[in-house]
């Protein structure tokens, strides 16, 4: 709740998706990009690369050509067909500079966090922001105080050590299909259930604190009342 998006970093682009240049343009990997979440800027330019785009799928008469070229360029791909990520990472590889000056791959954060592992490190994250803020007054929140929107911005940079514990823009239940019940065999549905409930529970937490209250355990729903001055005041 408190991710802030760089927008600033992207005003000279029209798309912007999570990614690594390298990888997509000199070793022509298609998996170099998740085209699960991105952004698109509502223009022209959008409307004419979306048509470019879809021109490669499935309602195409070159559907069949598309997915040969495709895979004879990404070499590792293993499905015959032509699909969106491979199609995106192609027109970035590939294509003219029109599309290609307007799309900025970002790797400096994660647009999206594979759930399985994001999940299980908000315990964690948690402690780590508490740690952070009983060192950092600056950072500490009290009771319906306002928060400046660069908040979650300015505490990230106090966090060093997260590395692997930095949050994504999204935790992406890839999988758990918790609408029809059928989720991937590989994952157990309370594995998913258990998932989205600390994800919840995280989300929400950003949003009590500012009125004194926490979700003490992110598998549970209950809420408690905070000292003033949390969490120094607890320590």
């Amino acid at each position: 709740m408190e991710f802030k998006l760089p927008l600033n970093r992207y005003k000279d682009h029209n798309l912007i998706i999570h990614g690594w240049e390298d990888l997509i343009k000199k070793q022509h990997s298609w998996t170099g990009l998740n085209a699960g979440v991105f952004l698109m800027r509502n223009c022209q330019w959008s409307l004419d690369f979306m048509d470019v785009w879809a021109s490669m799928g499935p309602n195409s008469p070159d559907y069949e050509k598309w997915g040969e070229r495709l895979r004879a360029t990404f070499t590792t791909k293993v499905v015959r067909d032509s699909d969106d990520q491979t199609a995106l990472a192609y027109l970035i590889a590939m294509g003219e500079d029109k599309w290609t000056s307007k799309i900025f791959l970002e790797d400096g954060f994660y647009f999206e966090g594979y759930w399985l592992e994001i999940s299980k490190m908000y315990d964690k994250m948690t402690k780590k922001y508490d740690e952070v803020e009983k060192r950092v007054e600056g950072l500490r929140r009290r009771h319906a105080e306002k928060v400046s929107e660069h908040y979650g911005e300015m505490r990230e940079k106090y966090v060093k050590d997260l590395g692997e514990l930095r949050r994504p823009f999204i935790t992406h239940f890839t999988g758990c299909q918790p609408c029809n019940g059928h989720h991937n065999p590989m994952y157990a549905a309370d594995d998913c259930w258990d998932g989205m409930e600390r994800a919840l529970n995280f989300a929400d937490n950003q949003v009590l604190r500012t009125f004194g209250f926490i979700h003490p355990n992110l598998l549970d729903k209950s809420v408690s009342p905070l000292p003033f001055g949390y969490p120094a005041a607890s320590a």
